[in-house]
């Protein structure tokens, strides 16, 4: 047996070896990507929902968090920020302005526990620090039953395409107002443009007097008599004779 045939015989064996190693890594994979989605999807079924119709200023996700935490697991937090037309303009903290909130979603590990919770804090007084900006505000926060996350990421995309549309008539109609404007504005200095040349030319009239009428004369050709033709001489018998060769017709 050559050295040749026992190398090949090696790696052979060490190929046989290493595959269903990598076969069995990607199988260990595709079984935890399988467990997360059904986790999520049991998560999903379990886990409730609870709508605060008020942020508190200056409370923002983190702190809500720190504050919810202690009644449950909580899985998620969107807080929707407050339109800057409506928003009212507060004073400045620490030299910056806090971001506002008008509305905020909140999910919880379990139902019972978010009905629980909102149950129970539902128009009671938030507390906490007093030094807080938000220690007398009060709760107002409601369970959404038969309500899941994918509602509300379906109702946040369907509001968001919505304001598009409504940004993109409100862009064109105030394109159209540009435009109508200016077309007035071309036209308003064309005519003030006009009655300033007007203004000009009899400012220059009157300076320089009245003027007078210039009539110009033209040589013309005399015009042509009606009797001319009686005037024509006639053509002799004796001439018609040796142009026609003496035949004559009479009329």
């Amino acid at each position: 047996m050559n050295a040749s045939d026992s190398e090949k015989e090696d790696t052979e064996i060490e190929v046989i070896a290493i595959t269903p190693n990598e076969e069995n890594s990607k199988l260990m994979k595709k079984e935890k990507k399988k467990k997360k989605k059904v986790s999520l999807k049991d998560a999903e079924k379990k886990g409730g929902v609870c709508y605060m119709s008020r942020i508190p200023p200056h409370m923002d996700h983190v702190k809500l968090r720190h504050i919810l935490s202690q009644f449950g697991d909580i899985q998620r937090i969107f807080l929707a920020p407050q339109d800057s037309s409506v928003q009212v303009p507060a004073k400045r903290s620490r030299g910056s302005r806090d971001q506002a909130y008008s509305e905020g979603w909140v999910e919880f590990g379990n139902k019972s526990v978010a009905k629980r919770v909102a149950n129970m804090l539902n128009g009671e007084q938030i507390r906490g620090k007093k030094r807080s900006s938000f220690y007398y505000d009060l709760w107002n926060i409601k369970y959404l039953s038969k309500f899941k996350w994918d509602d509300l990421t379906e109702e946040l995309a369907l509001k968001k395409a919505i304001r598009e549309r409504k940004l993109a008539v409100e862009l064109s109609a105030a394109k159209r107002e540009r435009d109508f404007y200016l077309s007035k504005v071309d036209q308003s200095r064309a005519l003030s443009a006009i009655e300033e040349r007007l203004k000009k030319k009899q400012k220059i009239q009157k300076d320089s007097g009245p003027v007078e009428k210039v009539i110009r004369h033209f040589p013309q050709t005399k015009p042509i008599v009606a009797d001319a033709k009686k005037n024509k001489p006639e053509l002799s018998d004796d001439i018609l004779d040796a142009v026609f060769g003496g035949s004559q017709v009479m009329y």
